[in-house]
């Protein structure tokens, strides 16, 4: 079973950077793509980032490119989000997705496992 675990959250000012992880285990990930989505209070989960876990495809939304950062270390089944330049509408829970398809893409409703969640709040 794929297991997700998400760290790295926290309380920024607006400027500020964080480094969000995720731990994944349970399965060989070298056929997966995984991504980063977000939820602020009230509104829908949102893609963030994603990655093929083999390397060479890499996407982000409009609203982070340029800022966000998104890689793997594959010696340690980990994935980043080096966020930089953080503003306050850049607060809510981050999670970390995985699918069984190494394509990856921006559809919340396209992965097949979810982390628990880790809360970014970034004030002004």
């Amino acid at each position: 079973q794929v297991q997700l675990v998400e760290s790295g959250g926290g309380l920024v000012q607006a400027g500020g950077s964080l480094r969000l992880s995720c731990a994944a285990s349970g399965r060989a990930f070298s056929n997966y793509a995984m991504g980063w989505f977000r939820q602020a209070p009230g509104k829908e989960r949102e893609f963030v980032a994603a990655i093929r876990w083999s390397g060479g495809t890499i996407d982000y939304a409009g609203s982070v490119k340029g800022r966000f950062t998104i890689s793997r270390d594959d010696a340690k089944n980990t994935m980043y989000l080096q966020m930089n330049s953080l503003k306050p509408e850049d607060t809510g829970i981050y999670y970390c997705a995985a699918r069984l398809v190494a394509t990856p893409t921006s559809r919340v409703g396209s992965y097949d496992y979810w982390g628990q969640g880790t809360q970014v709040t970034v004030s002004s």
